[in-house]
């Protein structure tokens, strides 16, 4: 009787994309058949509510051994960004309508999933590992992957970052145990909109932080906030909870970085930076990567070609934002930059932690080929 009133709740909230049937004897949150046929068309695994992905860098490492910034940054995914693998427990559930996502927003649901409703993580990770297989098949018989290929079976890291908001997961402590149980984890990243602070403070409860905490901030104040990130659960106060969010980093036990995604018709001008820089103080992050939108994907029906900055452009504002936050009392250094992602880092030398995770000389450990 509970989980009929469950279910009439969830269809009285008029779910688009995903549907609520019986799954194994069990009643669970699956993405519509129709939206799984594009999502598969598109090189997505999927298993019920959970996305799995080859990334540019996993395709990149397994025929070319070239793996991804975070791997150059600090050192994972362990033994090369083969090893990484990219999901969502919630794919295609979201609280935002970010303009610059790459991934099909506008087949997102926005709604909170019960825990009698979702997937345990034993069983996600399954589901999901078995979508990883089938979307490595090809790359056994190409003499040039078959060998990482076997050893991308085996995942050294998880990155939960693929699309939706995985802090709408109920189970996401759980999960996150799980993944640092496995004997071949050596990390586990978690990127997050900052929406559901509630989430963060039971991370830090439980004792199931990540390894490296990824905060969006990709607008300096709330007029922008809301043209940027697009806001649709928390409409009234979502820039409260987001700031809610980046005073909690400088409290949690784990490795934090503070994302800003540049935009040229949006945030990139130069008469933001102190606002960023004010923000930096608040969130006193170990890292933070400045980075350049992307054309890509579904991005490319809201923004323009010419949002993109060059590589130079993101070196300049970054190290313009330095400046700014050391002259207001911060402690930050250039760390390091990655010109094919245009990217570039900065550390919190009044907060430092070692960059690596697995420093570069132990990375033959976790693979034959780097």
């Amino acid at each position: 009787m509970i989980v009929m009133e469950k279910i009439e709740q969830a269809v009285k909230e008029s779910l688009k994309y995903h549907s609520i049937s019986e799954v194994n004897g069990r009643i669970r949150i699956r993405i519509t058949d129709e939206t799984k046929a594009k999502l598969i068309k598109a090189s997505y695994g999927i298993y019920n509510h959970s996305t799995v992905e080859l990334c540019h860098w996993t395709k990149s490492a397994l025929v070319k051994g070239q793996s991804c910034y975070k791997f150059k940054f600090y050192g994972a995914p362990a033994g090369g960004s083969h090893r990484c693998a990219e999901f969502s427990p919630v794919g295609m559930i979201c609280s935002n309508r970010c303009v610059y996502c790459w991934r099909p927003t506008e087949s997102f649901d926005s709604f909170i999933p019960s825990e009698d409703l979702v997937d345990d993580p034993e069983e996600l990770i399954q589901g999901i590992l078995r979508e990883r297989y089938r979307l490595l098949t090809g790359y056994f018989g190409n003499p040039k992957s078959k060998d990482r290929a076997k050893e991308a079976l085996v995942p050294t890291h998880w990155s939960i970052s693929l699309s939706g908001e995985p802090t709408l997961y109920p189970k996401l402590p759980q999960l996150v145990k799980y993944l640092k149980s496995l004997p071949s984890t050596k990390s586990v990243f978690i990127v997050t909109n900052g929406e559901h602070p509630e989430m963060l403070e039971r991370l830090q409860r439980e004792d199931a932080l990540p390894t490296q905490l990824y905060l969006s901030c990709n607008a300096p104040n709330k007029e922008l906030f809301y043209r940027i990130n697009v806001p649709v659960m928390y409409r009234e106060d979502a820039w409260e909870r987001w700031l809610r969010s980046l005073e909690l980093l400088g409290k949690l036990n784990t490795r934090t970085v503070i994302r800003i995604t540049l935009i040229r018709s949006l945030n990139y001008d130069f008469k933001y930076i102190p606002e960023f820089a004010k923000l930096m103080l608040i969130g006193n992050p170990h890292f933070i990567e400045v980075k350049s939108y992307m054309h890509l994907g579904h991005s490319t029906y809201r923004l323009k070609r010419s949002d993109m900055l060059r590589h130079e452009e993101v070196r300049e504002w970054a190290m313009k934002l330095l400046e700014e936050i050391n002259r207001l009392g911060g402690n930050f250094r250039y760390m390091d930059e990655d010109e094919p992602s245009r990217i570039v880092v900065l550390q919190n030398m009044g907060r430092y932690v070692d960059r690596w995770i697995v420093r570069p000389e132990e990375q033959h450990k976790y693979s034959n080929y780097v």
